[in-house]
Order: C-alpha cells, then structure tokens, then sequence
C-alpha cells in the first residue's frame, strides 16, 4: 500500500505542485504584460509608450516563469509533456511566433525611426494577441481533454476570446496601478470592460468542466466532496463584486491603494487555477495519466529535485528584486 511517505508519492505530488504554482505565476505576471499589448489599439501613441514603460523591467522575467513550468514538465513527467505538446503542437507553435514577435518589437519599437514605430506597434499588439488567443486555445482543449472533435474546438475558441480578455482585464488594473491621471483613468474603463469578459470565460469553463468527466462530476457534486470546493465560487462572487464597487470609486483620493484592483485580480485568478487544479487531480493529462503513472524514476526526481532548490529561489529573488526596484509609477522608458 502506498503511504505519503512513499518517494513514488510524495516526489510527484511535489513537482505537480511546483508545475502548477509555476504555470499560476506565469499566467498572473505575464498575463498583465500580455494584457497591456492587446489593450494597445485602444491608446494614443504617447500613452503607449507609458503602457510600455510600465512593463519594461519585468515582461522578460515574466516569461521564465513559463520555461520554468514546461521544464518541469519536461522532466518530471515526460509521458505528459509527450501527450500535451502533441496534442497542442498547432497553438503551441503558435504561441511561439507571439512570443518572439512580441519579444522582437517591444526592442525594435523603441529603436525605430518614428515613421516605422507604429508598424512595431501594431506587431507587438498582433504578438500579445496571438500569444493570449493560443493559451486560451490550449485551455480550452485541456479541459475537453485534449480530442480534437468540432465541438471541442468551437469551446476551445471561446476560451480563447474569454482568455484574452481577461489578461486584458489583469493588464488594465496594472496601468490603473502603474500610472495616474488621464491614462489611468482610461484604464478604469478597460477594467470595468474586462472584467465581465474574465467573469464570462470563468463561468464557461465552470460550467463545462464536469460534464467533460464523471469523475470531476462526482468530485463537484457528490457529498461531502462539494464542501471542499464551495468556497472557490463563493469567494470569487465576492471578490468580483468588491472589484467592480472599486472600479466604480476609482481613481482614489490621491491615489492611494490604487494597487488593490490588481491585487483583487489576482486573488480571482488564483481562486479560478486553485478550482481547476482540485478538478483535474490526479490527472496531468485529463482522465488519461495521472501524476504518479506520467513520473519520471524516484531516483531521477530526486535529482531534479535538488536542482530546482537551486534555480527556483533564484527566480523567485530575481522577480522580488525586479518589482522591488522599479516598484512605483512607471515613467518613461529609455535605452541611451
């Protein structure tokens, strides 16, 4: 009989979590930066640079988070990053192109004689864009299980479209966060738009979730397995109407706390990945492997082990340090 105490155990029950709080980090922190470049066709030029400066120290350290999750999946659950990333070769590929395109104009924007910049513009836009519709993509087929039926990629698109929004949704409460006057209040206006987006794509993914299983079915709504995850969308009810009153008040009396609507975004994506995360468990590929069939050896995760000690913390330093530093309003955002 296996015990927690059992290495065959409790060594991928680890890395699963140390996967999912990756994954999470990922999607807050790079959210809001993917967020701020599809909120790009709605700002003046001048404000764009601002929306850039805003993200500037951090959207490079953001994307580690994302290495640091498909590397741990890589080789800690090699069977499952096989199954996943065959699946999902077409967004994933995708997803890719966003990246580097993003990647390549929010440097080359800053560089460009000023009749080129708004053609970096536009990429670093069409690069956030394609970067959020492919998570969303992926999202959407990971929930229906990752078969390529029509129906299943027509709920895949429409966790795309709800997806993007609320990364635009996150970023929007960013620059309420990171700028002041005219611009921020025009943030205001994005956010009281995304929010209803990332109500909609939870409450969509919500609803398909356990039909796309018994096994989630009867996690959701058999007794006394219900209790366990009746917090979540109660908790998310409320932090959905405390961020819509906030929106309503904002901007603040001389701007204080104008970091609670990110922070309350943040707590609604945390409750949503913590309700997805108590849904799919065991399972890394949904009702095919679980964490402990996909697990690479013991011995070798034990290994890996060791060396995630080491580069965990030392990311985790490196973004603390990052936001600590250029922590405040962003101001404008030089390479001379």
């Amino acid at each position: 009989m296996y015990y927690f105490g059992d290495p065959e155990i409790w060594l991928p029950f680890v890395f699963a979590g140390l996967m999912g709080a990756s994954i999470l980090i990922y999607v807050v922190l790079d959210g809001f930066d993917l967020g701020v470049g599809v909120l790009f066709p709605f700002a003046e030029a001048d404000e764009k640079d601002r929306m850039i400066a805003s993200i500037g120290p951090f959207w490079d350290a953001n994307e580690t988070w994302l290495v640091l999750a498909i590397g741990l999946m890589l080789v800690a659950f090699p069977a499952a990053h096989g199954e996943i990333l065959t699946a999902l070769y077409l967004p994933v590929t995708i997803m890719l192109i966003g990246l580097i395109l993003r990647g390549v104009a929010f440097e080359f924007r800053a560089k460009a004689p000023a009749p080129h910049k708004r053609a970096w513009n536009n990429a670093f836009f069409a690069g956030s864009l394609m970067t959020s519709l492919s998570q969303g993509f992926m999202l959407g087929m990971y929930v229906m299980g990752l078969e390529w039926t029509w129906m299943n990629t027509g709920f895949a698109v429409l966790t795309a479209v709800f997806l993007t929004v609320g990364y635009s949704f996150i970023g929007a409460t960013w620059v309420i966060h990171k700028t002041d006057e005219h611009l921020q209040r025009k943030a205001v206006d994005w956010a009281k738009g995304g929010i209803w987006g990332l109500v909609l794509g939870i409450g969509a993914i919500s609803l398909a979730t356990p039909f796309v299983s018994g096994r989630i079915f009867d996690k959701w709504f058999s007794w006394p397995e219900a209790l366990y995850l009746a917090p979540l969308p109660i908790l998310s009810g409320v932090l959905v109407v405390w961020l819509w009153s906030m929106l309503r008040s904002m901007p603040f009396s001389g701007d204080r706390y104008s970091w609670l609507p990110f922070a309350a975004a943040t707590a609604l994506w945390v409750l949503a990945f913590a309700g997805m995360a108590y849904s799919f468990y065991p399972f890394v590929v949904p009702d095919q492997l679980t964490i402990y069939e996909a697990a690479s050896a013991p011995e070798s995760l034990f290994i890996i082990l060791v060396g995630t000690c080491v580069v965990l913390p030392t990311i985790m330093g490196y973004t603390i340090l990052a936001y600590t530093v250029f922590r405040g309003k962003a101001t404008e955002l030089r390479y001379d």
